[in-house]
């Protein structure tokens, strides 16, 4: 296994995640790499999945999806964040030898929250891989490091953002087979403001071992002595947290669901397990055969509709940062009563998060970066914000004639025989 421990210097850029690729020989590409300034999702998925998304149905709020399940690994893996189903396929991928390496992340020897970049080629050091991590990490520095390295067969786990500008660059790698395992977003921030988060939480958290926000609307928190806790969504600090904790990246990220991805892994959809969507032949070569692997039919009930004009009015009444509006203390022990018991659940819980998070990039883009978004915001995002009366104004809405800057290759990439 290769550590990035010290990566070389960024590029100073506006809106940035710090993906890596401005510290490779290939920076000069983020102009038309970069999720954050011109991306041209249709082109994109014709090149990844061989189609474009279709407007209705699931497909317009998750992308192109070739089958959707809950899932599970049984036994679960120790130590992972659910139940091991990233690592397990990534590992897949390295024993089947449809790969040489997977780039990933793990965590830095003295902060398990921090992720740093990994090359792994060893099946059995992917157990490193588990777990949240909350940060900024330029995973896809370590392109180089794999080409040095002789690897032209890669598996690469990354968030939206990560994979967006790897997909660009593809065709430039010189690869033989590239397999991407995809994470929804994880609305990022710094490492330290996580530490900061986790202390107002509890009084010790420096004896936090796992965190995870759960379809049940609840926060759980497990703690080294083996003690759990769980707060409801409704009961955390949100309202007290500084206005920039979440960067403006991430609050108007127009791909929660990963949508260039092989197969995404995450919670949403899943309604207490996993939510697993494979998009392609890759990803069903991949998840097919998976030993432990657990799959059933996704489930869906309760209604967004109001949850998610609730969560458009106190984004416009932000003052620029997360919503300020607070519930009145004494109605939060009913509203977190009733929340997971009436509120939406399973595919339509999903549908709410992606709806909310199309509703927050507009929203602050049109407040701090107007000019920015014609270009910056597809049209899968105006689609699902309309519902709730978010329209474009003049000037604010890409043409269909106008076609973002870059190339992008028509033809899908081979498959990868896994």
């Amino acid at each position: 296994m290769i550590r990035l421990d010290n990566p070389p210097a960024a590029a100073p850029r506006g809106l940035c995640t710090d993906c890596g690729l401005s510290r490779t020989a290939l920076a000069g590409a983020c102009g038309t790499a970069c999720q954050f300034i011109r991306p041209d999702y249709p082109a994109r998925e014709r090149a990844v999945h061989g189609r474009e998304a279709a407007r209705g149905g699931d497909e317009g709020f998750f992308g192109v999806v070739l089958s959707m399940h809950r899932a599970t690994m049984t036994p679960p893996a120790e130590g992972a964040q659910w139940t091991g189903i990233t690592t397990a396929l990534a590992a897949r991928a390295l024993r089947s030898g449809g790969v040489d390496a997977v780039l990933t992340m793990v965590a830095d020897p003295d902060d398990r929250w921090r992720p740093v970049p990994a090359l792994i080629t060893d099946p059995v050091d992917l157990a490193q891989a588990r777990g949240m991590r909350m940060g900024y990490a330029p995973l896809l520095a370590l392109l180089e490091t794999a080409a040095s390295a002789g690897h032209r067969r890669l598996a690469v786990v990354g968030i939206p953002c990560q994979v967006h500008a790897l997909r660009a660059v593809e065709a430039r790698l010189g690869l033989e087979a590239l397999v991407v395992i995809g994470t929804p977003c994880s609305d990022n921030t710094t490492t330290e403001n996580f530490h900061r988060f986790l202390g107002r939480l509890t009084s010790r958290p420096e004896e936090v071992s796992y965190l995870e926000f759960r379809a049940d609307y609840r926060v759980e928190l497990r703690f080294r002595d083996g003690a759990v806790r769980t707060i409801p969504f409704l009961k955390l600090p949100l309202s007290d947290l500084p206005d920039d904790f979440f960067p403006l990246t991430c609050r108007t990220c127009v791909d929660y669901a990963n949508r260039l991805s092989d197969v995404t892994v995450g919670y949403m959809g899943g309604d207490g397990e996993q939510w697993l969507i494979v998009r392609n032949e890759r990803g069903r070569a991949l998840v097919e055969g998976l030993e432990g692997l657990r799959l059933s039919p996704p489930t869906t009930r309760g209604r967004r509709g109001r949850a998610v004009a609730g969560f458009v009015a106190n984004t416009e009444a932000a003052a620029g940062g997360l919503p300020v509006r607070r519930m009145p203390g004494w109605a939060r022990p009913l509203a977190a009563f009733l929340q997971p018991r009436i509120g939406p659940r399973g595919l339509e819980f999903a549908r709410a998060r992606i709806e909310m998070k199309a509703v927050e990039s507009i929203l602050h883009l049109r407040r701090r970066l107007p000019a920015r978004m014609r270009w910056m915001i597809p049209e899968h995002v105006w689609r699902q914000a309309e519902p709730y009366g978010l329209r474009s104004a003049e000037g604010e809405r890409r043409h269909s004639s106008e076609a973002p800057c870059g190339t992008v290759n028509p033809e899908p990439p081979p498959p990868s025989g896994l």
